[in-house]
């Protein structure tokens, strides 16, 4: 720890970590902690510039840095004796914060489950306030280095001033650097994961895969919930919820099938309930039992207890690595049974997570992965979190993008969903279309739902529309890995987000605050989530939304937008509102059931041809990594791609088709290992053909009369755009005149 940065009594100690960062401790002996937390790592940053002033104006300490001067009068620490003034305007009277203030515009940051939630719940606060200050609390956590947890000796206060304003991501980018970065996530969980607590048998789970296959949707992790062990256990061992030894009655073969899902490209998990420990109904009790000294003949059992460094080797070595041996590539970790019960215990949740990451780690370095509720702030060093068991409604539904986008506020940036909801509510299959498009765009696409087999999401379970947009949704998910692997990357590497709320990059537009469900998807995408049923009149589904600064283009529509602005987006079943920022640039794979854990041949280029970017595709392997960066230049309308590729990483047949979005024309197939520079002959298309072509479109399906349906359509063709506008406004239901609206006045091209 570096002393140069410390201020320090015989009760307090600051320490400043950036001119932005600053720690405050209190401890009446004098007993600062300098050992790393559970949250904290790291506190040696780069030397700050800062001032010191003692026993000034009847305060101990000030200290003074670009962005904040803190003021303290000595002794125990209150809101009188110690507050800190931030250098912004932020708030009504002053920008100042007094220790034990709450935070009312703290932006929040996430929980721990979604279990049982039909709706929003209370999020625990993060790092990022709209007054500019908020406060990350470490008072509490357990002392760690690496796999060694032990709680802290000595109780003292030790907080952290975030004073980064509405510098978001400077905000993150230093939190991780103090909590330590992300790991990156394989490759394999970006794709499309299929999960269900149901009794399958080996026969009926490797022919539901085989179907998939046929169907053409990709699955890249194939996911056993608690079915494959034995659950039925003798009474007087309690539940079988907690269970080890392989149900041969459904599995026979468990080798064989974990053998064949690999070979289809898959990755497995499996669900384990820890809580009850081994029991004698374990196949593993008598080597576990000798191991932690049980006589295996007392049929005692083996408790489950992670203060006791024998039991964590034994449930480790004897337990789980002999099931990883036959195949097992990570575990789902269902902890459902809450918080250490007393200061003399490590918090069972927490230690979990960070055991199981660090010793899948140990064997399997950047493949290392868990899947597992939230522990609290840190929790991101421990990727993927599980957000539990939710109930299938369109209420649970509409708060699921703004938590999880919010959970980036702590740097939580993995959650994985039960998408279309685990238990509870009705057949809806607009509800689950729309829940599985959210689940498409965002951080992990996991399938799931309860033993009712009424529940199942095969997309096969719907009618014939959805059945296709589903399979067409889950395909182009496959399609986007590269994408979402580059993001992956910068999330490991910078700090930089896949998905962040709006006021990321749009600090200052109130608006940025107030569409809390919408957020960017990695560089060049902005999500509008769907939430609610479609109108009756016009079979469309909408949802208000803010379009920042600049011009946007539709993924799915081609309709363009013009920013600033708030629109009421309007969608069929098979389109979704999302928007590509102008020059935008998109990888994606061309072959969707290809393994995704392996770089793709052949890929499409998706331009957006209208500002100059650049956008860099980073991939990597165990060998190395590669960057191509593409560029694009409106004004030469020059292409260029920059291949950086010194580990021979790429695929020998890697192409790239170049799909300039909205213009004619064809270009052959480009090499993917060579620098290129192609100049552009663009000729747009159509545009206002295929913006009649859509107004069109939804009168035909509008539940209304064919003669105002006819004198409408009139109305779009022949009278200028304000009049036909006025029109539609004066002659049409309300929701049927917003949809056609949106098309008639939006697009600018």
């Amino acid at each position: 720890m570096n002393q140069k940065n410390q201020i320090v009594g015989e009760q307090y100690r600051f320490t400043v970590i950036t001119d932005k960062m600053i720690r405050m401790e209190y401890q009446p002996e004098g007993q600062f902690e300098d050992a790393t937390t559970q949250i904290v790592t790291n506190r040696d940053f780069a030397q700050p510039k800062f001032k010191v002033y003692r026993d000034m104006d009847g305060f101990a300490v000030q200290i003074e840095t670009d962005s904040f001067h803190l003021y303290y009068r000595d002794g125990e620490f209150n809101g009188a004796n110690l507050f800190i003034d931030t250098k912004y305007n932020y708030q009504t009277h002053y920008s100042r914060w007094h220790y034990g203030d709450s935070d009312p515009k703290n932006l929040l940051g996430t929980a721990r489950t979604l279990d049982g939630a039909d709706g929003s719940i209370p999020l625990a606060p993060g790092i990022m306030s709209k007054n500019g200050f908020a406060i990350l609390d470490d008072s509490q956590s357990m002392l760690q280095s690496g796999s060694t947890i032990r709680n802290r000796s000595v109780a003292e206060v030790d907080i952290y001033g975030f004073a980064y304003g509405h510098d978001y991501r400077a905000a993150l980018r230093d939190y991780y650097q103090l909590t330590g970065f992300p790991p990156s996530v394989p490759r394999f969980a970006l794709g499309n994961w299929w999960s269900r607590f149901y009794p399958y048998t080996q026969k009926t789970y490797l022919d539901l895969m085989e179907r998939f296959q046929k169907s053409g949707i990709p699955i890249s992790v194939a996911v056993l919930d608690m079915n494959w062990h034995i659950t039925d256990i003798p009474a007087k061992y309690g539940s079988g919820w907690t269970g080890y030894t392989w149900n041969r009655s459904l599995f026979p073969d468990p080798v064989k099938l974990l053998q064949t899902l690999h070979a289809q490209g898959k990755r497995v998990t499996l669900n384990v309930h820890p809580a009850a420990g081994i029991r004698p109904s374990e196949a593993q009790y008598q080597a576990v039992a000798k191991a932690v000294g049980i006589d295996p003949a007392s049929q005692r059992p083996v408790l489950f207890d992670l203060n006791n460094r024998q039991f964590v080797k034994a449930y480790f070595n004897l337990v789980h690595h002999p099931l990883e041996l036959e195949g097992v590539d990570f575990w789902w970790i269902d902890w459902q049974q809450g918080k250490a019960r007393s200061r003399t215990q490590i918090d069972p949740l927490w230690t979990l997570n960070a055991l199981h990451f660090l010793d899948q780690q140990q064997e399997k370095g950047d493949q290392a992965l868990i899947l597992s509720r939230y522990a609290g702030p840190g929790s991101h060093r421990y990727p993927i979190g599980f957000s539990g068991d939710s109930i299938a409604s369109w209420q649970s539904l509409k708060f699921q993008p703004y938590f999880t986008a919010t959970a980036t506020n702590i740097g939580y940036t993995w959650w994985s969903h039960d998408i279309g909801g685990h238990m509870h509510g009705h057949y809806d299959p607009e509800l689950s279309l729309r829940w599985l498009q959210f689940g498409i765009f965002s951080p992990i696409m996991r399938l799931h739902s309860s033993d009712n087999p009424f529940m199942g999401k095969e997309p096969w379970n719907y009618d014939a529309v959805i059945t296709k947009t589903m399979i067409r949704f889950m395909r182009l998910r496959a399609q986007l890995v590269p994408y979402l692997a580059t993001a992956d990357i910068l999330t490991h590497q910078k700090g930089r987000a896949l998905i962040e709320p709006i006021y990321y990059r749009d600090s200052e537009a109130e608006e940025a605050y107030q569409f809390k469900n919408e957020y960017f998807f990695g560089s060049e995408m902005l999500v509008v989530p769907i939430t609610s049923p479609s109108d009756e009149t016009t079979g469309l589904a909408s949802v208000k939304g803010y379009v920042p600064a600049g011009t946007w283009t539709d993924f799915f529509t081609q309709q363009i937008y013009t920013g600033p602005a708030v629109v009421k987006f309007h969608r069929n079943s098979e389109d979704y509102p999302v928007l590509v920022r102008s020059g935008g640039i998109i990888p994606l794979a061309v072959d969707p059931m290809a393994p995704v854990d392996t770089l793709p041949g052949a890929m499409t280029i998706k331009l957006f041809p209208g500002e100059r970017n650049k956008y860099v595709l980073r991939e990597q392997t165990a060998s190395g990594m590669a960057q191509t960066k593409f560029t694009w230049d409106p004004k030469t309308k020059i292409f260029t791609i920059k291949v950086s590729d010194p580990a021979n990483i790429i695929p020998t047949e890697r192409v790239y088709q170049l799909e300039a979005i909205g213009y004619e024309g064809y270009l052959d197939p480009i090499d993917g290992h060579k620098d290129h520079e192609l100049t552009l002959k663009l000729k747009p298309q159509d545009h206002q053909g295929a913006k009649l072509a859509r107004v069109f479109t939804i009168l035909q399906h509008a539940k209304l009369g064919f003669d105002l349906k006819k004198q409408l359509w009139q109305a779009i063709k022949d009278m200028p755009r304000a009049k036909a506008a006025l029109a539609l406004t004066s002659l049409a239901p309300e929701s049927l005149s917003d949809a056609l609206l949106e098309i008639l006045l939006n697009d600018e091209a």
